[in-house]
């Protein structure tokens, strides 16, 4: 469940747009909130996205009561076939952290929350409304900003940590957010797949970077890596093995759950933007080899679903 917020006019609707045109084999859906009594960014995405709600005349952080929220992310997650993305768009009036925070008390197994992207017009930005919160900038309109260097200077003073991604027209690769999931081939494209094929166009890039390991990892030295992660990590997959125990990991932006599988070595991937990978490198190898307290799972367990 991905929350994209940002000022009115700063690329959002762009932005699910491109998701949707350009996340090849990933069914996406999404639950637009626009203030007004027409909801027009509901228009804007209506026939391209593979399950919608909206909510209209009221913010979804303040206006429109709890339970509606729930209820309406709960009839998305309940799409068959299953949805492999949930975004929602927040209107331009509501406050970033308290779209997150609704998100985060809708209780609810099917889903989770996995981060807040925040997009900023290059143009116009509003700093103070949701980078310090933020797990990932979408800096919008990159290319006609006229002092980008120094934008991107207040944004580190704000969030010295969060992933920021210069664009223009919210142009992003899916992959930033999301794996597309392995389905059995077709022999033929849908019209949806064709018309997502003529949309082809280039992406900033983002890194990524793997890290394998077959000595144990030390979880209290990993939980602080992830606590203070490397400036430009985004998301991180694949499995850590703690010696006695091994999991599943899953860290999207502020969002992170660990599952028990069997033991194998440690395999992950961490993926960001503007990552000072040697550093990433060097960090994941002092958690390896280091011996562990009775206590150090604790930091681990509180993550595990």
């Amino acid at each position: 469940m991905l929350a994209v917020a940002g000022h009115l006019g700063a690329g959002k609707t762009t932005l699910l747009n491109h998701l949707l045109r350009n996340g090849r084999g990933v069914r996406i859906g999404a639950l637009v909130n626009d203030f007004g009594a027409v909801n027009i960014d509901a228009m804007l995405v209506a026939g391209q996205v593979d399950a919608m709600a909206s909510l209209s005349n009221g913010c979804i952080c303040c206006a429109v009561d709890d339970d509606e929220v729930g209820e309406m992310l709960g009839k998305l997650a309940a799409v068959k076939p299953r949805l492999d993305l949930i975004v929602v768009e927040a209107s331009g009036v509501a406050e970033p952290a308290a779209v997150a925070r609704t998100i985060i008390t809708a209780d609810d197994a099917r889903f989770h929350y996995a981060g807040l992207v925040l997009v900023l017009d290059g143009l116009q930005p509003e700093l103070s409304h949701g980078v310090p919160v933020a797990d990932l900038v979408v800096l919008n309109k990159a290319s006609s900003c006229t002092d980008i260097d120094g934008l991107m200077t207040r944004i580190r003073e704000l969030n010295p940590r969060v992933p920021v991604l210069p664009t223009d027209f919210a142009r992003i690769d899916p992959k930033l957010l999301i794996d597309p999931p392995e389905r059995a081939p077709q022999a033929q494209l849908s019209f949806d797949e064709l018309l997502r094929e003529q949309h082809d166009h280039d992406h900033p890039e983002y890194q990524s970077v793997e890290f394998r390991t077959d000595t144990a990892v030390n979880p209290r030295l990993f939980m602080e890596f992830l606590r203070d992660r490397p400036e430009g990590l985004y998301r991180a997959k694949g499995f850590v093995d703690f010696g006695a125990q091994r999991f599943l990991l899953q860290l999207v932006g502020s969002s992170l759950r660990f599952e028990k599988r069997r033991a194998g070595g440690t395999e992950l991937v961490l993926i960001g933007t503007g990552m000072d990978t040697s550093a990433m490198l060097a960090g994941l190898a002092r958690c390896a080899g280091e011996p562990a307290d009775e206590n150090a799972m604790l930091g681990v367990l509180k993550y595990v679903v």
